[in-house]
């Protein structure tokens, strides 16, 4: 497995494969639909959090949406 060195968040990658956040959102959700390590939670202060996802995540992603 190789080291992760950049996560990108949900409203990103949204943005990069032109799909709807809120479908995303769902989709990653459910940790079952994508590789143990390829979902991470970033923390972006007291109590808030936002999802972001791995290189490998996104191809993951983009195949599911295929």
């Amino acid at each position: 497995m190789a080291t992760v060195r950049f996560v990108f968040t949900i409203d990103y990658v949204a943005e990069i494969l032109d799909e709807d956040i809120d479908l995303l959102r769902e989709i990653i959700s459910n940790d079952d639909n994508l590789t143990y390590g390829n979902i991470i939670s970033v923390v972006t202060g007291d109590d808030e959090s936002t999802p972001s996802l791995t290189d490998d995540g996104i191809d993951e992603l983009r195949q599911m949406l295929t």
